[in-house]
């Protein structure tokens, strides 16, 4: 069945709501940001003509990595709402600079929500405080993928509780639904002079089925599918079409034969001698992997975690947000291009307090800490480490 599509109410993103899935973080500068006049960020805008060439249609997309509430993360959420329930903005503040200035900013939500008062658990059934959805949506994100491996943790009502929060805050999700008619939902709107279509899928959902009668639950990877969801949402009038992953192996940082497998399909197809998909972004390894331009597109094997707990790997601790400027074709029927790929290094501290760091903000560039430095380093080595920086990848601030 051939899914519609509905452009995201933020103004950030067309979201295919049918199968899709969205998303688990660079040269010099500050994340750039659309500049149609009269443009803020969450607000649609008039596309320029085709064919234009003109910096006005541009946008950033910001894309960060797997947020992941263990149990010492509801603690610290608990401890920083002052005694009223749980406040995860604290936590993710070293992010709302980078979120709030691209025009597109996707997080990936890895776990679903418990009801609202608990019970909360962390891993391995993971089941969140809901009041993280407004911490996401206030640190300046305007959508989430919610297709991963722990998208049924909590079966049919885990789906429902962690939609129904992200409606509340306003923040836009792919890759899960409630039912099949949330999937075929039509909506649209424009980033910048785009409009942009996400989808998302997960490799399995740790052996829990997916209820016959209930398919449309979460996205499992179908590279014929993906395609075909791709192609429809191009269809629809997508500008830009990004694809979400949730795949690879954990704690391994180079990219699996699935993984290098899919990207060549997946970048190599083609209609009208257009390009299918413009983007893959991927999550789950808990582990920074690498960015390659694959067949002219750019692929993010994996942006590691943003929001984990302790882990026994210190690299759990470490991300990447990845940010790409696109502008719009030279000439009617061509593709959108990047101008400009970077990477900006996260690291998650959690002493004395779990918070999101951006490594390469100016208070982290003052601090000489070894340990920073070191992730940066780890990183850094991760995300180049199949030839981006030769391909036009710098890191960013």
């Amino acid at each position: 069945m051939s899914p519609t599509y509905r452009y995201l109410r933020s103004g950030a993103l067309l979201a295919a709501a049918a199968l899709l899935g969205t998303v688990a973080g660079c040269g010099a500068g500050a994340a750039e940001t659309a500049d149609t006049p009269g443009s803020r960020k969450g607000e649609a805008s008039a596309a320029p003509e085709t064919g234009q060439g003109t910096e006005r249609g541009a946008f950033t997309l910001l894309a960060t990595g797997d947020i992941l509430a263990h149990d010492s993360i509801i603690r610290q959420a608990k401890a920083d709402s002052a005694g009223s329930g749980y406040d995860f903005r604290p936590m993710l503040a070293g992010a709302k600079s980078l979120a709030s200035e691209a025009d597109l900013a996707i997080c990936h939500m890895e776990t679903v929500y418990g009801p609202d008062g608990g019970p909360f658990s962390g891993y391995p059934m993971f089941r969140t405080p809901p009041q993280v959805a407004e911490a996401i949506k206030d640190t300046g994100y305007d959508s989430c993928s919610t297709a991963s491996n722990h998208t049924l943790d909590a079966g049919r009502a885990g789906v429902g509780r962690t939609l129904e929060a992200m409606d509340e805050a306003g923040l836009e999700h792919v890759g899960s639904a409630r039912s099949r008619a949330e999937r075929q939902k039509p909506a649209r709107l424009r980033a910048g002079g785009a409009r942009v279509a996400q989808l998302a899928y997960t490799y399995a959902t740790n052996g829990i089925p997916v209820p016959e009668d209930s398919p449309w639950l979460v996205n499992k990877i179908d590279p014929e599918r993906i395609i075909k969801d791709a192609r429809a949402a191009r269809e629809a009038g997508a500008d830009v079409v990004v694809v979400s992953m949730h795949w690879g192996n954990e704690w391994q940082e180079k990219p699996n034969e699935q993984q290098l497998r899919l990207a060549e399909e997946l970048t190599r197809s083609r209609s009208d001698g257009r390009r299918d998909i413009d983007l893959i972004l991927g999550t789950h390894n808990h582990v920074p992997q690498a960015y390659e331009k694959v067949n002219g597109t750019w692929v993010v094997y994996g942006l590691g975690d943003q929001v984990a707990g302790v882990m026994n790997d210190p690299r759990g601790q470490m991300g990447s947000a990845a940010r790409f400027r696109f502008e719009p074709p030279r000439e009617r029927g061509e593709s959108w291009r990047v101008r400009k790929a970077e990477f900006v290094p996260f690291l998650m501290e959690t002493e004395p307090d779990h918070r999101v760091v951006n490594l390469q903000s100016a208070e982290s560039r003052k601090s000489d800490d070894p340990a920073r430095e070191k992730a940066r380093e780890r990183i850094r080595d991760a995300v180049q480490s199949r030839g981006a920086a030769s391909q036009g990848l710098t890191m960013g601030r």
